[in-house]
């Protein structure tokens, strides 16, 4: 199917401008025709919607619905985990979290700079050399493993929070185990 329309008759304003052995792109195409024929035959009754067309044995959403809780790339259902390595029942799951984060106070630049301004006035900008910043680099390492299948992901950690937020996602993955 061509963008362009259909040549009506010899009058006919729009005729296609590429014949059939013009390639824009200067490369001939494969001995069994046209550039695409190595695209796996589509069902001709199926309506073809464009863009990414998945295969045959793609399954995009499990039986189990929506995840409830996601952790990483490990996604929580009611009675499975799916994990890029592959799904197993979520009962009888052993799950792990740990804080390899490292949390950084520094004096900023600003703080210094503050000090030796207002350092002569009373000794008042001796108090800028209290100020700290506070940054947390490192990761969160949460494990699952049941059924014969073991994964790990890493969370990166943005804040403090970051971790007692992850442990209250394992917790929900261990109480969702428990009552399976």
């Amino acid at each position: 199917m061509s963008h362009y329309p259909e040549p009506q008759g010899p009058g006919d304003f729009y005729p296609d401008p590429h014949t059939a052995s013009d390639d824009p792109f200067g490369q001939q195409a494969p001995p069994g025709g046209p550039s695409n024929a190595g695209v796996a035959p589509q069902d001709p009754g199926a309506a073809q919607t464009g863009g990414w067309q998945a295969p045959p044995d793609y399954r995009p959403v499990p039986a189990g619905g929506q995840p409830l809780t996601m952790i990483g790339d490990i996604a929580v259902y009611q009675h499975e985990v799916v994990t890029p390595a592959g799904r197993f029942p979520i009962k009888g799951t052993t799950w792990t979290a740990t804080d390899m984060s490292q949390v950084h106070e520094t004096l900023p630049t600003y703080a210094v700079v503050l000090t030796i301004v207002f350092v002569w006035f009373c000794l008042l900008g001796l108090l800028f050399l209290l100020m700290k910043e506070r940054s947390v680099q490192g990761y969160v390492q949460v494990t699952v493993h049941g059924s014969g299948m073991f994964h790990s992901t890493m969370v990166p950690a943005h804040s403090a929070a970051t971790f007692p937020q992850v442990m209250q996602q394992v917790n929900y993955a261990r109480s969702l185990a428990a009552m399976a």
